[in-house]
Order: structure tokens, then C-alpha cells, then sequence
């Protein structure tokens, strides 16, 4: 039996390639349908039209269970409480409650797994079709392949945030013969820092425009140059991961990085109200109730008077609750359904730039990074000790409010062994350290 894929015309966003709908698990089912092309039919001689068709799917499919995936790092990162009439165990599992612990067989665990991997078996077919046709320029080749390489890069990063060392694959090309699971988290970055820089190599050789059209979520970077800055700043952030500070100020040099420029200037999710296009995940009304966010006690607690980062959250004319958890302030970073949102911004980089610094010994540039981050929020210059361990607090704790519900305290606290410093709210509650791996991927 064949595999068919339906044919879109090109919007951006707008429509899944049917490729990214087929995959349980990491696999792909037969669907027969005589009237659409095969799989089998792309991957020879595929034409512009049939790969933009892959980018436009791949694209529109990063958007799938983002808002599981950042319930879960931000749950588990005590940054907001996920309080739902319908799934109490956003206030169990993913705190520990009693004896509550991560299941491997739930939504939370394989639902933005899965999201990810179908992702990447559309990069997968992108990049085998595009290899395997006469009908593309060696340019354009280049870029396709820079494009599916960066995003499939991407999407394991993500996946191995949340698994952390119970790893994840990388060989999902033969869904009778996966590759193993890759437990190391270092050697698992390792491979993806590889595939970030086959990627940006690809997209050196790729001309000057695009065969294909980005959302506007990368306005500004959908030409091969501006594509490789975004690629060059995720390797940055994967940098820093495995503690290759030099290397990530090389990487920094090559990305959009400026100290001087918009916090928010960057690359983005994108989201409409229109017919098959999805809308922000992450937005609820304020003082909404049955399905809310609800930001954490301590990041409003916490804060330094004055910070204009507060604005992220809003109080809510009642508290909520829910489990034996209260919080005044709802989650407010996107005041409508179709607010973008941001995959990594300039924010985060100079935020990637001061870490590096202090790791590398350059102290006083640090504290001079911080500080365009302080005086950005409305605070006063840092006025603390400049050693090393003060330095990292500071830095610490500026990612905390300025990356707010974007996916990154828990992987910060963890990474620096600091999860035993994150708030405890109820007696018995846990802060884990990785989510398993689906219990369908155990084999």
C-alpha cells in the first residue's frame, strides 16, 4: 500500500503538509488516497512546488502542542500554575503532588514528542527529496537543505529539553529500524550543534533569496543570510547548553546579536484567525476561569520594585485556585488569540552574551550586558559584587524575568543544579528533573 500526501497551494501557515498528520510515534501510516500524490511521487524528482509544499507543513507543524510543552517546563519550572477543569494532573504529575509522578503514556509526555517528531520526519522527506531531484538549481538545493536542517535541529532540542538524560533519536529515517535512543545530554547537544552547523554551511551555499516563502514569524530572516543568523543564534543557546562559552561568543558574532538593538527583535511562532490556521495556544482572557495560567507567587514576590517586566502578568480582579494552590496574577505575555510567539529573540542572545562573558572571565563586559538588560526593564544599573558566582546569581535571575513563560527557568535551574532552589508549595511535592520518554519509544 502507498502513502499519500496531499498537495497545498502555498499560504503561509495556513495547512499541514498530510505528511505531518500521519505519524504515531515516530512512524508514518499507509493512507490510501488516489487523489493526491504519493510520498514515493516527491521523493523522485520532486518539483519547487512539492518541496515548498514540505516547508510550508514543516513550518505550520512547529506550532503543534505548544502549549503542552510549555506547560510542562513551566509547571515543572514553578513559573505558573496550569489550573484546568478537565485535566487535573497539571496540578499532580507535573508537581509531584503526594505520589504523583511523570507517566510515560499521557498527553503531556507523548503528545508534544510526537509533535516534534512528525516535524522532523517531514525534514527528513524534505531533505531526502531534495537530494533526489534533477528539478532544483544547487543553490536552491543548499537551501532547502539549510532550512530542514536548522528546523530539525530545532525540534530535537526541544524534545531533549524535556527528556533531558533519558535522551532522544536522532535515526528515525526507517520506521521498522529506528536508531537508538541517544542518553547522553551532551552527546545528544553534540549532534545537534553538528546538525545546526551542516545546516548554516548549506545556507552560505544558497544564494541570496529562498526558492520558498517563510511566515512572517522570520521577517527578516527568510533569505539564506538572515535564515543562517537565526541558525547561528540557536546554536549559541546550544552552546551555552554544553558549557562551550567561547564557542558561543563565535556563534553570537554570526547571529543577529546587538546590544545596542529591540529586545524583541527575533524570530517567531505565528498565528490567524484564519479558515485551517491555528491560533496562540498560550493566550487565555484575562480573568478567565475553568482553563487558566496562573503565574507563580514568587515571580511577583520576588521582583525588584519598578521592574517593568511585571507587566507580563496581571492581577486578577479574584484570586484562583485550585489543589491547594492560590495565585493572583493571571499569565499575560499575549493579550489576543494570534500574538506571536517568540522562538528566540534578541533578548535571550545578549542574555547569552553576558553568560558567556562571565564564564569566559570577562566580568566587567558581563556586568556592562546585564546592565543594558536592567536599564531595559526599568531598573537601575547592578550595583552588587563583580566575581563570578555574583555575576551568574544576576544573570540567573534576569533570565528569569525576562524570559518569563518562554521555555527556559527550568533548563537554567537545572542546568546550573539549582532545581533544589525552586519553590516547594505543597508538602510532598516533587521538582523533577526530566520527563520520560513515551512508552511507545521504549523498545
Amino acid at each position: 500500500m502507498k502513502t499519500y500526501i496531499k498537495q497545498l497551494k502555498y499560504k503561509p501557515l495556513i495547512g499541514l503538509v498530510a505528511i505531518g498528520l500521519m505519524l504515531s510515534s515516530c512512524g508514518i501510516e499507509d493512507i490510501p488516497d488516489p487523489n493526491n500524490p504519493t510520498i514515493e511521487s516527491v521523493l523522485e524528482n520532486a518539483t519547487v512546488d512539492d518541496l515548498n509544499n514540505l516547508v510550508v507543513g514543516t513550518e505550520s507543524g512547529m506550532r503543534n502542542s505548544l502549549g503542552t510543552y510549555y506547560d510542562n517546563v513551566g509547571v515543572v519550572g514553578r513559573e505558573h500554575y496550569r489550573f484546568s477543569g478537565a485535566e487535573p494532573r497539571f496540578t499532580s504529575d507535573l508537581l509531584g503532588a503526594g505520589s504523583a509522578t511523570l507517566d510515560n503514556s499521557t498527553f503531556y509526555t507523548s503528545n508534544p514528542w510526537g509533535a516534534r517528531y512528525r516535524v522532523v520526519k517531514n525534514t527528513n522527506i524534505l531533505i531526502a527529496s531534495v537530494n533526489n531531484t534533477e528539478l532544483v538549481s544547487e543553490e536552491q538545493r543548499q537551501a532547502y537543505l539549510g532550512f530542514a536542517k536548522t528546523i530539525k535541529a530545532y525540534q530535537l532540542l526541544l524534545n531533549l529539553t524535556m527528556t533531558n538524560e533519558n535522551g532522544i533519536r536522532f535515526d528515525v529515517d526507517d520506521i521498522n529500524n529506528l536508531g537508538p535512543v541517544v542518553a547522553d545530554p551532551q552527546e545528544a547537544l553534540t549532534q545537534i550543534a553538528a546538525m545546526l552547523d551542516e545546516a548554516a554551511a548549506h545556507l552560505q551555499d544558497a544564494g541570496s533569496t529562498f526558492p520558498f516563502s517563510l511566515s512572517q514569524g522570520f521577517e527578516g530572516y527568510n533569505t539564506p543570510e538572515g535564515f543562517r543568523m537565526f541558525n547561528r543564534a540557536l546554536a549559541a543557546r546550544v552552546a551555552v547548553y554544553r558549557e562551550n562559552y567561547a564557542e558561543a561568543l563565535t556563534l553570537l558574532e554570526e547571529s543577529f546579536l546587538d546590544l545596542d538593538g529591540s529586545f524583541t527583535e527575533g524570530v517567531y511562532y505565528v498565528f490567524s484567525t484564519s479558515p485551517g490556521d491555528q491560533l496562540n495556544p498560550l493566550y487565555y482572557a484575562a480573568n478567565a476561569t475553568g482553563e487558566v495560567r496562573i503565574a507563580h507567587p514568587g515571580f511577583v514576590a520576588d521582583a525588584t520594585p519598578g521592574d517593568t517586566r511585571l507587566t507580563k502578568v496581571s492581577k486578577r480582579d479574584a484570586p484562583a485556585t485550585q489543589s491547594n494552590l492560590t495565585g493572583e496574577y493571571d499569565v499575560a505575555l499575549y493579550t489576543t488569540n494570534t500574538d506571536p510567539v517568540p522562538i528566540i529573540r534578541n533578548e535571550e542572545l545578549i542574555l547569552i552574551y553576558a553568560e558567556a562573558k562571565i564564564q569566559t572571565g570577562d566580568l566587567q563586559e558581563a556586568e556592562e550586558a546585564l546592565n543594558i538588560i536592567r536599564e531595559g526593564s526599568g531598573l537601575p544599573p547592578y550595583a552588587s559584587a563583580v566575581t563570578q558566582e555574583a555575576l551568574i546569581d544576576e544573570m540567573l535571575r534576569q533570565r528569569r524575568y525576562s524570559l518569563y513563560f518562554e521555555g527556559h527557568r527550568w533548563v537554567d535551574m537545572r542546568r546550573y543544579n539549582r532545581l533544589d532552589q525552586l519553590p516547594i508549595d505543597r508538602t510532598g511535592d516533587d521538582v523533577w528533573v526530566s520527563f520520560p520518554i513515551p512508552i511507545s519509544e521504549e523498545i
